[in-house]
């Protein structure tokens, strides 16, 4: 198996006359990915998400989950972990009475379930809270107990929708951490609107608008880390005819004290880093900033502002 998640040509559409939620919409994440899920509201992040779950049938379509087409409860038990975008948490129960019976459910002996339980709440930093009421605990952690209810069992698919939302920076950053670190043969599928947070943790990126696939690829890919140099420079004089003569295959633009370069396939950005430095050192223009590819959320804005009816593009 190579790919966790697969969707083919998904329709769904809330009663006859509403838009459709999802409109042919294709696309994959290949197993052992930590992929962002992005979208403007409205995308169908979460109709697609529910689909997966068996929340909701789709109206046409093929989905494939791990390998064994669409959503199986027996045949995916354990090996599914979900946290929905407004996921509702048992108040009188503690965390850790709520995972050990989560983990019972996902097949855990008893003695296996406790374990993990304890396992999780460690990971998102809630062991001193184990034993407390979840109806007494703060928003923040009341979050990262419903996080933690997708992470027990060390599911091989996990859907987080929004999961930092409502968390400090100190308690986001916890958490990116927990997810950066799962284990190899997992693979997480995030949607958020933080598309900062997102580019820091994802090696995968899926963007839908309307329910269909606008771009999806490595992050790498998407963002144009190995084709796009960004220079913030300081005042002066530029010398693009030198530049230019430099970097002989590039293209090189500037605009509002940012020069660009898009290099060829395979070229050496290291190469050009140094050949830019060097031009720009001898003009006395200094270097204040330097970005490989653009962020996520330009490219997220790009892509999805200036989309219309043409075909979807595939990294």
């Amino acid at each position: 198996m190579t790919d966790a998640l697969v969707f083919e040509e998904v329709h769904k559409r809330y009663g006859r006359r509403a838009p459709p939620a999802l409109d042919g919409l294709s696309f994959r994440v290949p197993a052992g990915h930590l992929c962002g899920f992005v979208g403007p509201n409205g995308a169908g992040k979460t109709t697609s998400f529910s689909v997966v779950c068996g929340y909701l049938a789709p109206d046409a379509g093929r989905v494939d989950i791990l390998g064994g087409g669409p959503f199986d409860p027996w045949r995916l038990e354990g090996r599914l972990g979900v946290l929905p975008q407004d996921a509702e948490l048992p108040p009188r129960h503690t965390p850790r009475e709520l995972l050990v019976h989560l983990a019972r459910l996902q097949g855990l002996s008893a003695a296996a379930a406790r374990r993990d339980a304890e396992r999780v709440l460690d990971l998102v930093r809630l062991e001193r809270r184990r034993s407390q009421r979840i109806a007494a605990l703060s928003h923040g952690m009341r979050r990262r107990v419903a996080v933690a209810t997708a992470l027990v069992g060390s599911p091989e698919l996990v859907l987080l929708d929004e999961p930092t939302a409502g968390l400090d920076p100190s308690q986001a950053r916890s958490l990116r951490e927990v997810l950066v670190q799962r284990p190899r043969r997992s693979t997480l599928v995030v949607s958020s609107h933080n598309l900062a947070e997102l580019e820091r943790i994802c090696d995968w990126v899926v963007m839908v608008r309307e329910g269909r696939l606008v771009r999806q690829g490595p992050l790498s890919e998407v963002t144009g880390r190995g084709a796009v140099v960004e220079w913030m420079l300081g005042p002066g004089e530029v010398p693009l005819d030198a530049l230019r003569a430099a970097l002989p295959g590039s293209v090189l633009t500037l605009a509002d004290g940012v020069l660009t370069e898009q290099a060829p396939p395979g070229a050496d950005l290291d190469a050009s880093s140094v050949a830019v430095a060097r031009v720009l050192s001898g003009a006395g223009v200094a270097i204040r900033e330097v970005r490989r590819g653009v962020s996520l959320e330009r490219q997220f804005l790009d892509d999805t502002e200036s989309v219309t009816e043409e075909t979807p593009h595939e990294g």
